[in-house]
Order: structure tokens, then sequence, then C-alpha cells
């Protein structure tokens, strides 16, 4: 399974009909190759009929392959269907490989590592006699807190689980930001001239 973003970027209406055409172009082609294409999210143009972007979901095999083929810049050529006498006949879509699946890390105490020590800090006498500190590592991100709050050992672990957890979560959150301002970055790399496909009516 692999997804292509397809923009007009910041282009004129005619980039959004360019893409409509290229899209029922890939679509037909896939079907073709036996792969199943789905939209899985679609921003519609100004005129009826008409994509500003278009997230598709490629699946089957030989998808990826496949989808390097659509993959840079793509130029439908065709006179404007808005401005007649327009001397452009060359309209410019991008098309990016995109992945919009969430990751979560899934996040069990039992993956948790546990391991005494001490640190120093206010505890007096008591803080240099006990290991009451904890250093808390969740092997499979290898995040590691150390915990030295409280003066017993358990109350220090159940601190470290949670803080764990959090930063966790909060990694996550990062993640899907950033898979977004990614996507919205593709919107605005349309390069226009040299494509790697052109598709003509």
């Amino acid at each position: 399974m692999t997804e292509l973003l397809l923009s007009a970027g910041r282009g004129p209406a005619e980039c959004a009909w360019a893409l409509a055409r290229l899209l029922s172009r890939l679509e037909a082609e896939a079907a073709r190759r036996g792969l199943h294409t789905a939209r899985v999210e679609t921003v519609t143009g100004d005129r009826a009929g008409t994509y500003r972007s278009v997230l598709v979901r490629i699946t089957g095999a030989g998808a990826e392959a496949f989808a390097a083929g659509w993959t840079g810049t793509l130029c439908w050529q065709a006179p404007s269907p808005y401005r007649t006498g327009h001397g452009r006949k060359n309209w410019y879509v991008t098309a990016r490989p995109c992945r919009t699946d969430v990751v979560v890390t899934p996040f069990h105490e039992a993956d948790v590592q546990f391991v005494p020590c001490r640190t120093g800090g206010p505890g007096g006498q008591h803080r240099n006699k006990a290991s009451t500190a904890v250093r808390a590592t969740h092997r499979p991100s290898g995040r590691t807190v150390v915990v030295d709050t409280e003066r017993h050992l358990h109350l220090n672990r159940r601190i470290a689980v949670e803080l764990l957890r959090q930063r966790i979560a909060a990694d996550d959150d990062a993640a899907r930001r950033a898979g977004v301002d990614a996507r919205w970055r593709i919107h605005d790399d349309l390069v226009r001239g040299d494509p790697v496909r052109v598709e003509r009516p």
C-alpha cells in the first residue's frame, strides 16, 4: 500500500482541471494493472469537476513501483477550457508520496525497565543510604526518565511510569503534527517544467 498526494499548488483553475484529468488517467492505468485506488481526501476546485488536491491510496502487488512512475511533476497538455484563445497549453500538477497513517506507540508497563539509582539533591542522609530514585526506560521507544521526587522507591516507580506515558504520547503527537506540516509543504513544492509524465486528452 502506498499513498500519493496530487496537488495543483497555487496554480490557476486550469491546474485544478488538469489534476482531475490526470487523476482519472492514473486510476484507469492502475485498474489495468490490477491495482486498487481509493480517494482518501479531496479538496475540490472552484470549478465543477476539478480538484485542488487529492490524496490517493494505491493497493495491490506493485503499488509502490506504480506510484513511483507517477511521482514528480505531471503535465496535462491541452488548451484551457476556461480562457478561449489563451496560448498556454501546459498545466502542471505535483504528485508526492505521503503517509497519513497515525502512528501510536503502544505503552505497556511490562515494557518498562526499572533500575534503582542514587541521585543528589534534598533528602539528607537517607538519600545517601538507600537507592530510592529510579531510572525507567521504555524499551520499545528507548525513552528514559529518572525520578527521585519521593523517598520511597515504589512511589518513584509510579511517577516514572506516568511520565513515560505522557512523554511517549507527546512524541506521537509531535510526529502527527510533523506529518501534517509535510503534507502542506507539498502544495508549495510544485515545479513547473521538466515533468516526469506528459498526458494528453
